[in-house]
């Protein structure tokens, strides 16, 4: 198998898919292209001719395949650009042409991990983790989103006492004093998005009224917000999403070589990737014809975490869209097997069906069994799982290759006439979603494009029922063929999991060793 170029399979009128990248995934990649020793070289698998760069996808000359976009966190970076850090090498020294979204660490403030009075302008460790995250975006990001205090802070009440965030009004608060201070002190090297949260309509449009002005030219004339970031409900529920984008175009904030990226937060849901790239052409159509509409999700990532690997991928007309994961092959027996991974997996029942990615397309099973038995870990004891590090690494790896293949798959099968349940819409036979999100942008006036999406209720509540809801996961949806469209046996897919745990930490507990990834954003910087 040549290398592949998903860069190059990405059509400009897509919406982009940035996957974001784990910590784990990108350290002992680093530390290998630094000049340490990481793995072992007789440990790499042979068909990788003893180079784990080949993992490393934002590598358009090395990689087994390239794609050239990205998201990382501040939660989980090191802060600090004046440190030589090997860890982050291939983030901090990427490849020329390459892209890379800066996720502020709103998340890392909603669990408690960064522990703050937030709220309040002048509490010392606030101040201090403002600055190093804009230092940090300033550096090495092309685009990064403000520092936002989610709006369900004050949901995580066990993290209460670490972000002192209570209501609502207390992370609108918090995220004024944020943005302010990101307007103030950004150098210009980094263009940023203005981050709308909120759980339901009501808390997502007095978010959006209070914070819109950090896009507004007429206020901030030389130093406001370049763009947008959906998170919370917004970035779900798409009837909220295209009521917000309508107040947001007719408000004077979506303006061409001044808005051009609208980013969606964590979104792991197929059907998605076509709907952003009708609501992309739409809106590049009618008002600014730069707009790139981008979304990711750690869901690589954190089902190899799970000893998850994609499977199959499921894009069948007028059926639920999916990517399939399952557990996959983790037995010491096999660390003596010369059999192609994907053969013995098949061949011993592991996966009834399995697509080979340019990653397992070279390995061998006993490349990701590793470890035999009676094989001594870091602890001094014999190992419980035949994996190791970068068994991890050789997964996600995988995982992120096939997350990027379906997504590009859906946009070529949507436009060839496939598409999923969740936009066919009974009372408007033969009415394509396209052609419904033309017609709203179409319309010069607010109101009746308001009015326009108010007709369509019925098939925003089917969407909301078909994808992960108004509560984040699966809900019920009241229309009487409901299993028709979305109840089918059942199979592990992107949407059953939930990332509220960290990847990293899952892998260090399956390891049953400490310290396998440094956890910079817990240890001040270092």
């Amino acid at each position: 198998m040549e290398q592949v170029n998903l860069t190059q399979n990405q059509k400009p009128d897509w919406a982009l898919f940035l996957p974001a990248v784990s910590s784990f995934f990108i350290s002992g990649l680093g530390k290998q292209r630094e000049g340490e020793e990481y793995f072992d070289h007789a440990r790499i698998p042979a068909g990788f001719n003893g180079d784990v760069e080949k993992l490393n996808f934002l590598n358009s000359r090395e990689g087994l395949f390239t794609y050239k976009w990205g998201l990382y966190s501040a939660g989980h970076a090191n802060l600090d650009p004046t440190v030589d850090d090997h860890c982050e090498s291939v983030v901090r020294k990427r490849e020329v042409g390459t892209f890379m979204l800066g996720d502020s660490g709103g998340f890392q403030i909603l669990k408690g991990q960064w522990p703050a009075d937030w709220k309040d302008p002048n509490c010392p460790k606030a101040m201090a983790k403002r600055k190093e995250v804009l230092r940090w975006m300033d550096t090495y990001m092309d685009y990064g989103m403000c520092l936002d205090v989610p709006s369900e802070s004050y949901r995580n009440t066990k993290a209460f006492n670490q972000h002192k965030i209570r209501n609502l009004a207390d992370a609108i608060k918090a995220t004024h004093i944020n943005n302010e201070y990101f307007i103030q002190h950004r150098s210009g090297k980094c263009k940023f998005l203005n981050v709308m949260q909120g759980l339901t309509h009501e808390d997502s449009d007095n978010w959006y009224n209070e914070m819109k002005k950090y896009c507004d030219p007429n206020i901030y004339p030389d130093n406001h917000f370049n763009g947008w970031a959906f998170g919370g409900q917004t970035k779900i529920d798409i009837e909220l999403t295209l009521k917000r984008l309508v107040h947001i175009i007719h408000d004077g904030l979506m303006i061409k070589g001044k808005h051009d990226l609208l980013h969606c937060l964590g979104v792991s849901i197929l059907e998605y990737a076509v709907l952003f790239t009708d609501i992309q052409r739409a809106i590049r159509k009618y008002h600014n014809p730069n707009l790139v509409i981008t979304f990711d999700c750690a869901s690589p990532f954190f089902s190899a975490a799970k000893g998850l690997a994609y499977h199959n991928t499921s894009i069948e007309h007028k059926k639920k869209w999916s990517y399939s994961m399952d557990k996959t092959a983790e037995n010491k027996k096999y660390a003596t097997d010369n059999r192609k991974f994907s053969d013995a997996i098949l061949a011993d029942g592991i996966h009834k069906q399995f697509t080979d990615s340019p990653v397992t397309d070279r390995m061998l099973i006993k490349d990701l069994c590793y470890r035999g038995e009676g094989f001594i870990g870091q602890h001094g004891k014999e190992t419980k799982t035949s994996w190791d590090t970068l068994s991890y690494t050789l997964i996600q790896a995988h995982n992120v290759y096939q997350h990027i293949k379906a997504v590009q798959d859906a946009n070529t099968r949507y436009e060839n006439g496939v598409t999923p349940a969740m936009v066919i819409e009974d009372n408007f036979e033969g009415t394509k979603f396209g052609d419904i999100i033309d017609e709203i942008f179409s319309l010069n006036d607010r109101q009746k494009s308001i009015e326009l999406i108010d007709r369509h209720s019925r098939l925003w509540t089917q969407m909301r029922s078909g994808s992960q809801g108004l509560s984040g996961k699966k809900t019920v949806n009241s229309r009487t063929c409901y299993s028709k469209f979305f109840e089918e046996e059942h199979t592990p897919t992107v949407q059953d999991l939930s990332e509220d745990d960290d990847s990293d930490d899952e892998i260090s507990k399956a390891l049953g060793e400490k310290n396998v990834v440094k956890r910079k954003n817990k240890k001040s910087g270092k």
